[in-house]
Parts: C-alpha cells; structure tokens; sequence
C-alpha cells in the first residue's frame, strides 16, 4: 500500500517537473511582443537658437516629428512661419509657436517685439543713468526726474518719479543680450510704454534730467512719493513738510450801541391853599 502510493507520488513529480521544463522552454524561446508604437505629431521645430529681432529663414525651421500631444499655438506648416520676425528667444529643437512670432509683413527688428497698442521711446543714458549697465532686455525700471517746478523758485531743483514699473525693450543700438550675459555700458536705452506715457518721456527727456531706478521685476507694486527738493534735503529730511492748516480766527462780535439812560425829570409840588400843583423840569427847562 505505501509503495504503491509511493510510486504514484513519485510519477506525478516526475511528470509535473517535465511539464514546467517544457513550459519554461517554451517561454524563453517566445519572441518578444511589438511595443505599442507612441502617437506622434509633425510640427515645425527651430533648427537653431534664434534671438528676439531675427527673421526666420528656411534654414531655421525644419518640419519634425513631435511625440505626445501638440503644444499649443505649434506650427505645423513651416512656410506660414518663414519670414516672420521672432518677438521671443527661440532655441534650437524647440517647437516655432504663434505667440513667438511678429504678424505676418510687420518684418524683423525692435519693431517686431513691440506689443498692440504700446510705444518704444529711446531715452539716451550713461553708465549713472543706465545703472551701470545692468538696465538689459526685460528688466523693469522706474523713471525720476529732476527740474525746477514752473512758478516755485523757493524750493530749488526737485525730483520726484515720473513713471514706474516700466519695461526695457532694448539697450543699445543692438538690443540683443550678449552671449556671456555680462552688464555693457549703453547709450540709449528703449522703454516699453503707453502713448501718454510717451508723451511724459518726451517732454521729460527735453526740459528735465532722466534717471532711472532698477527694481526687481517680481515688484509690481506702484508706490505713491511725494518727492523731494533741495529745501527740503538741507532741512534735515527729503520730504516736503505738509503745509500747515490755515488758522481759523473767530469772528469779533458785533458792538451794539447802548443807548444812554435817560434823565429822570425833576418834579416840584406847590401847594396853593388846597391846590397842589407839580412842575417837571427837563433838561433844566421847565414845564
């Protein structure tokens, strides 16, 4: 009975070993299964890095494929990107998006990087002016001015900001950064500004002196200054001292005339027998 038992175990051990070898034999052998093949799409790509102001030509957008989903704005078509000025620093292998690119006929240059509806206005500089070099493409500065104020001698050369927050489109007659993005000392520098800002720039850049105020391009806080004036310097702060409240003065009342009292009449009685007769004297008449 054991024996038999035995020799049944023995068998199917025997039996299950052969079945995994072959399994495993055959596993092995199995060519592997085709990868799914991953969705691509064609879009234009930048053949090399291209600056803001550049044209671009058909040496610098290569039609390529693109895996995953497209991005949006891409291009697919590099003809309707050919000839369009670049108003954003492409790099090489990066997908040519509309928002990048001037409209189509607006050409290359500074022209081509300045927005609907705003003005480039060229304020000539020096290295103090110009912050030493550091007022680049892309930097945001405030405008002060200094001039004498018409009609107010007194208080002598006053300076106050013009404008804030103010972006740099270019420094320089070349307003592409340099390729060690070290500071350069420029000459005229183009400011991103409204038309009405335009116009203060303009009369500011005639009839006063232009300073500009680097600032931190993450602060958009317009803060409200007075200003400052040499009478106020030399007086021991840089704020103007708030004019003083008129003072009020009471109104004197009104002296009404009194009149003078009046003199109580003199009277005299005369008895007469039996009449009694009075007299009043007035003034020192009688009546």
């Amino acid at each position: 009975m054991n024996r038999r038992f035995v020799g049944v175990l023995a068998f199917a051990f025997v039996v299950a070993s052969i079945a995994s070898l072959l399994l495993y034999r055959l596993l092995i052998n199995r060519p592997p299964a085709a990868k799914a093949a991953q969705a691509t799409v064609q879009i234009a790509l930048a053949t090399r890095d291209i600056e803001i102001g550049a044209v671009l030509k058909e040496g610098d957008v290569r039609l390529s494929d693109w895996p995953g989903q497209m991005p949006g704005g891409a291009i697919t078509n590099p003809q309707d990107a050919i000839g369009r000025g670049v108003t954003t620093a492409v790099y090489s292998k990066e997908p040519i998006i509309e928002s990048r690119l001037a409209p189509k006929g607006a050409g290359g240059g500074l022209a081509a990087t300045i927005p609907q509806g705003m003005r480039a206005v060229a304020v000539r500089v020096n290295e103090v002016v110009g912050v030493a070099g550091f007022v680049v493409p892309g930097m945001r500065v405030d405008v002060l001015v200094s001039g004498n104020k018409p009609g107010n001698q007194t208080a002598g050369t006053m300076t106050r900001t013009l404008l804030q927050n103010i972006e740099v489109l270019s420094a320089g007659q070349d307003f592409k950064k340099d390729t060690e993005g070290k500071p350069v000392a420029v000459q005229v520098v183009n400011l991103l500004v409204t038309p009405e800002q335009a116009e203060q720039l303009s009369l500011a850049s005639n009839m006063t002196t232009i300073q500009l105020v680097l600032r931190n391009p993450l602060d958009r806080e317009v803060v409200k200054t007075p200003g400052t004036a040499m009478e106020y310097l030399f007086a021991g702060g840089g704020r103007p001292a708030p004019a003083p409240a008129p003072r009020r003065v009471a109104p004197k009342p009104v002296e009404q005339a009194v009149a003078p009292p009046k003199a109580e009449p003199f009277v005299m009685e005369i008895i007469q027998g039996t009449k009694k007769n009075q007299m009043k004297f007035e003034n020192g008449e009688g009546k």
